[in-house]
């Protein structure tokens, strides 16, 4: 035996109910042996209650609102059922309708609305349903019988939420099935008192009487059919991943409905539970998906973390003193003035010292709630045993459930680890004495994002999904997005990782997308924005909307944003950056930024500053991190520079070979700004003080290329002139180290607490002498690393080879987060 129970959802229309038909001709074609409890059509339950409420108040507009649901069932029977005496039982139908008309026309007469009136007018929605689906089986050749769970269903005489005696119910259920062979189309919700007046369950209703009628009948399965896809690990309205879950405990669905997931409410599933018979949660709009089904602990398999509830909206008290301390009357105080005032405590959590004590409640019962502690404790707080009692509102409470989670190392660290990661401040902590689940309270703003790291930590290994948001879309920029797009299959089938462009911003325009800005259309998108481009509300919106694993990434060639790294830092949002300005302004702004990463638990990432795609930083930073003492830095650092100086000859003057290399592009715009030493120097300041030096830029010495007469001339046409009259110095010292067989090279070099960039010869035993095209160095010495130091070599430059370097400090990050 099998009891399939139809919510409201699945019979809310016309076209739901012939899928509920469907579904059932299934199980008849199987000639499985089954029952069937229905629910009120989609909405009606609400619609009755409103009507009644109407009529009490002697509304008027309740008789089109009456009318208007006697027409929605007279559709729904003309259209599903097709029998030869379909016009006999409409006269059923009308009667019922009838009959509800004449109980609201008393209510408006009387101006009497009871709980016992109330529950008879209810009960209309299941009968009707019940009865009209009952004659579209019937109309499909399918042999079954309508009948009123009134009938058997026995309860007390609490109207709206009546107790069922389950002694009576049973023998009555059971003497029923002996007698009635036919397929039972039951209704849901409904019961009476022992004189025989309708009476309601509550909530959950339906899923209660498939429950008593499963259990009575020893039935191998509740099948509870609705329109989504089983129980899910979180709820989809907050976390869009959220997937159903094969199987859960009646002790974790119990532990996810207290804390807000709508599963099925707790005490409908008792008879079943009682009996130890599987509930099954399915989709009436999707039949191939076998849902989840709700069972008894088995010890065979395992349950792990199953789900993520949250209650949305709760108030803390705090109670805390000296007073509390091995106190038992103050506790009890506490706890019985809550008790007295009616009041749910929803979350408790002590204080290993005891001495402070964590209540949360409903919002509507904060005030009340700490009212009436303080007046209960008024004596305590005189005498200064007790703080005054602290309410904190705009919080929320997240509940991770599993029956396992005891047993399993690691859960409890996953859990802290992701939500610290993400800057998600926990308040109180506490576990369920059953250790079924770790509940944490966290403010309102943080709610969607929590759930979404928790989510993604705990249940989906096989994809996680991080943000980008990236300002600059010149040339870096731009390449950056073409690699991310160009490498997303990989990462995603190797690494199950998913990268979300989910901003961008140029100095025109800006444009947000929560879901991922589709990267073949980025620029078409950024194109037709709307949104001026502001960094200031850029960085606002990207804290406002506080999405999960956040990366800010910095393409600019400019200040623009660097004022505002700290902020974003201080928004738990890690950063990486080519943009070597931060880390040369003034040494105390470079410390800040430092400190503000490693205080918020984010990362500060510019591997790039320094050989573009190289690995010098983090090379660099590898060795101090192991307790290596770095005792000299040198290096070629400019692609320019080294290009220039690899392909110097004394058969061409050094101001064409500078001319070519700009038209060619292998220089900047004004190649001064290559030749000036400048931008190697600033380099060269960025290893310093990765070493923990406190280091200037002023302390470096630099020999600038540029002669003194070209550096202000406004012209590049001037400026390639004065450095022709130049040529002849650069060759003599050509000539000079060819002599010694050596060759020119700008070096950076760091030594004994002395910094310097500038043009030298190179012998032939020293790492930088067979450097070709536009090639970087760096050799690092250390304690450990003095006579052959460590070498890093490669390429040094252009837009592709930078861009891998950010991207793989996005991908560090992402490894920080997990």
């Amino acid at each position: 035996m099998k009891i399939l129970k139809f919510g409201g959802t699945s019979v809310g229309s016309v076209e739901a109910i012939k899928k509920v038909i469907n579904i059932i001709k299934s199980y008849y074609n199987k000639k499985a042996e089954f029952s069937v409890i229905m629910s009120a059509f989609g909405g009606t339950t609400n619609s009755l209650i409103e009507i009644a409420n109407k009529t009490l108040n002697r509304e008027d507009s309740y008789l089109s609102d009456y009318h208007a649901l006697r027409l929605r069932h007279i559709e729904v029977f003309d259209n599903l059922v097709t029998h030869s005496k379909k016009n006999i039982i409409f006269k059923e139908v009308h009667r019922d309708f009838d009959e509800l008309a004449d109980i609201l026309k008393g209510v408006y007469l009387l101006k009497e609305l009871t709980p016992r009136i109330l529950d008879t007018i209810l009960s209309y929605g299941e009968r009707l349903s019940a009865f009209i689906i009952s004659e579209a089986l019937k109309s499909n050749n399918i042999k079954c019988e309508y009948l009123k769970a009134s009938k058997i269903v026995k309860t007390d005489s609490n109207f709206g939420n009546a107790n069922i005696n389950i002694e009576v119910t049973y023998k009555n259920i059971i003497k029923h099935f002996k007698k009635n062979k036919s397929i039972q189309i039951i209704t849901g919700f409904l019961g009476s008192n022992e004189n025989n007046e309708i009476t309601t369950l509550g909530r959950g209703g339906s899923d209660l009487t498939a429950s008593l009628f499963g259990a009575a009948l020893n039935a191998k399965e509740i099948e509870i059919w609705t329109d989504v896809n089983g129980i899910l690990t979180a709820d989809p309205q907050k976390v869009n991943e959220a997937t159903p879950l094969k199987a859960i405990t009646y002790q974790e669905a119990m532990e996810m409905s207290y804390f807000g997931a709508k599963v099925i409410y707790p005490p409908t599933m008792k008879p079943a539970l009682d009996k130890k018979i599987k509930i099954r949660i399915r989709n009436t709009f999707n039949t191939d998906f076998k849902g989840t089904v709700i069972l008894q602990r088995e010890s065979k398999i395992r349950f792990n973390a199953k789900g993520i509830s949250s209650v949305d909206n709760i108030t803390l008290l705090r109670v805390s003193g000296s007073g509390l301390f091995g106190n038992e009357e103050i506790t009890s105080k506490i706890f019985n003035t809550l008790a007295d005032e009616k009041i749910n405590t929803i979350l408790l959590t002590q204080g290993s010292s005891s001495l402070s004590l964590c209540i949360a409640v409903l919002p509507q019962d904060g005030k009340t709630a700490k009212a009436a502690i303080q007046k209960s404790l008024r004596l305590e707080i005189f005498d200064g045993q007790v703080n005054e009692i602290e309410a904190e509102e705009n919080l929320s409470i997240i509940a991770v459930v599993g029956e396992d989670m005891r047993h399993t190392p690691g859960i409890s660290g996953k859990v802290f680890d992701a939500v610290g990661k993400n800057g998600i401040n926990l308040i109180a902590i506490a576990q369920g004495s059953s250790e079924l689940n770790i509940s944490f309270v966290i403010k309102n703003e943080d709610l969607a994002k929590a759930l979404n790291v928790l989510h993604d930590a705990l249940f989906l290994a096989q994809k996680k999904i991080y943000n980008i948001y990236l300002v600059g879309t010149s040339l870096i920029g731009k390449a950056l997005i073409e690699h991310i797009e160009d490498k997303s299959k990989f990462l995603f089938d190797s690494k199950g990782i998913e990268i979300r462009l989910t901003a961008i911003a140029n100095s025109k325009k800006m444009y947000f997308d929560n879901n991922g800005i589709e990267l073949s259309k980025w620029e078409q998108n950024l194109k037709q924005s709307k949104l001026k481009s502001n960094i200031k509300e850029f960085i606002s919106k990207m804290k406002t909307q506080n999405l999960a694993n956040s990366i800010f990434v910095d393409c600019t060639a400019n200040e623009v944003a660097i004022p505002f790294y700290q902020e974003i830092m201080e928004a738990n949002i890690s950063i990486t950056t080519p943009n070597k300005i931060a880390n040369t302004k003034e040494y105390s702004f470079y410390k800040t930024l430092q400190e503000t990463a490693l205080r918020n638990n984010v990362k500060f990432l510019y591997s790039t500053n320094v050989g573009a795609g190289l690995p010098i930083i983090s090379s660099l930073r590898d060795l101090i991190n192991s307790g290596e003492k770095v005792t000299k830095i040198e290096g070629v650092f400019s692609g320019t520079l080294s290009y220039l100086f690899n392909e110097f000859s004394t058969d061409i003057p050094f101001s064409k070979l500078v001319k070519s290399a700009k038209e060619n592009g292998f220089t900047e715009p004004d190649p001064r700004d290559d030749l000036n030493g400048l931008d190697v120097a600033r380099k060269l300041l960025i290893l310093i003080r990765e070493t923990g030096k406190d280091f200037e830029l002023e302390n470096i010495e630099i020999e600038n290329l540029v002669p003194i007469k070209a550096r202000k001339v406004k012209t590049l046409d001037n400026f390639f002139e004065i450095l022709a009259k130049e040529d002849k110095k650069f060759e003599e010292r050509k000539k000079k180290a060819d002599k010694r067989n050596n060759v020119l090279r700008y070096v950076a070099k760091f030594e004994n607490n002395k910094a310097s960039v500038k043009l030298q010869e190179i012998s032939v035993n020293h790492p930088f002498y067979n450097l070709k095209g536009n090639d970087n160095i760096a050799a690092i010495t250390t304690d450990n690393c003095n006579n052959q130091p460590l070498i890093i070599r490669g390429r040094g430059a252009g837009a592709e080879f930078t861009v891998s370097g950010i991207y793989r400090d996005i991908l560090r990050i992402i490894n920080y987060l997990g």
